[in-house]
């Protein structure tokens, strides 16, 4: 009796607890070990995001114009007013919709370049991989006001070579409302695409060879590699590149303004950047430029975070 008890005792084992251990000193101190590290870059981004946006924020709810400017008059607490005319101008919404669709189309085009050409120098040589990396980073760095005056030079109606060599004879591309905002989707393509290049090119050069050949001796086509292969795996960087470029294409002023004149005739070519210039330096209704640059900012974290979502959900059921 006495050893099937102690057989009994032997074989129980004690419920393990789910609750978590408590934290050591140590423990405490090593979390805090990389906001540390992080507190002086915080500090900086506070500095030069945090309170810019905090102060447009403010600006965009009260009555700001040239007279309170100058001190000559006090300003008024507006609350939404600003933004109630705002949604209430009709012109607004014109700008909005041009703005969404310039922006998308130069996204599409400058993915599509940029992870070609990617492509591309996987399948050149040395020393015209080297040419054109040098084309591409001096494309890239050079400024937008350069950029698009050269382009205006090379479309220009009497001395530009495009006309030339197309035989349009004295054709304006800023006259037009589509040419113009096509010919300012070329220069935001052509200095936009080495950035998606560049990156997308790195992360090719990172996935195992052994994975392209097996495809290639599949019989897979080069499209096909890109689709069902490349793609995949570079997912993560192609989010990066599409959120980039979703952002620098949402928020283009120095091509507008500098390749339309302004906005174009009429202002048939104002996107929201411009318009928002328009409205707080030409017009001196400081407020209402804020509140547009409130909305440029809600759109863009909107997109941004809904892009991740949708990401984050495809990779969860893949």
């Amino acid at each position: 009796m006495v050893a099937q008890n102690t057989v009994v005792v032997e074989h129980k084992r004690p419920a393990r607890s789910t609750a978590p251990a408590p934290r050591t000193p140590r423990g405490r101190r090593a979390g805090r070990t990389p906001w540390l590290y992080l507190a002086p870059a915080l500090v900086v981004l506070g500095g030069l995001l945090a309170y810019p946006i905090y102060q447009l924020g403010l600006i965009s709810l009260f009555h700001y114009t040239q007279a309170q400017v100058s001190g000559g008059e006090p300003t008024t607490f507006e609350g939404l007013g600003n933004y109630r005319e705002l949604f209430a101008d009709e012109q607004f919404w014109h700008v909005l919709l041009a703005t969404v669709l310039f922006a998308a189309a130069c996204v599409v085009c400058t993915l599509a370049v940029g992870c070609a050409l990617a492509v591309l120098l996987t399948r050149v040589r040395a020393v015209p991989r080297l040419a054109l990396m040098l084309a591409a980073l001096g494309a890239w760095a050079t400024p937008a006001i350069t950029g698009s005056t050269v382009w205006l030079f090379l479309f220009d109606a009497d001395f530009g070579p495009v006309n030339r060599v197309l035989g349009l004879g004295d054709h304006s591309w800023t006259y037009g409302r589509f040419s113009a905002f096509f010919l300012v989707l070329l220069e935001v393509v052509w200095c936009s695409f080495p950035f998606v290049m560049v990156t997308v090119y790195a992360g090719i050069r990172a996935v195992p060879s052994e994975v392209l050949e097996a495809a290639a001796l599949d019989g897979a086509s080069q499209w096909r590699i890109w689709r069902s292969v490349l793609a995949p795996m570079l997912r993560p960087i192609l989010v990066v590149v599409t959120i980039q470029s979703v952002i620098w294409d949402f928020k283009v002023f120095t091509q507008i303004y500098v390749m339309t004149n302004g906005g174009g005739i009429a202002g048939q070519n104002l996107v929201l950047n411009v318009y928002a210039y328009q409205q707080a330096f030409a017009s001196s209704q400081y407020s209402l430029g804020a509140a547009i640059g409130v909305v440029m900012l809600l759109i863009l974290l909107a997109v941004t975070l809904v892009y991740l979502r949708l990401l984050r959900r495809q990779g969860e059921e893949l």
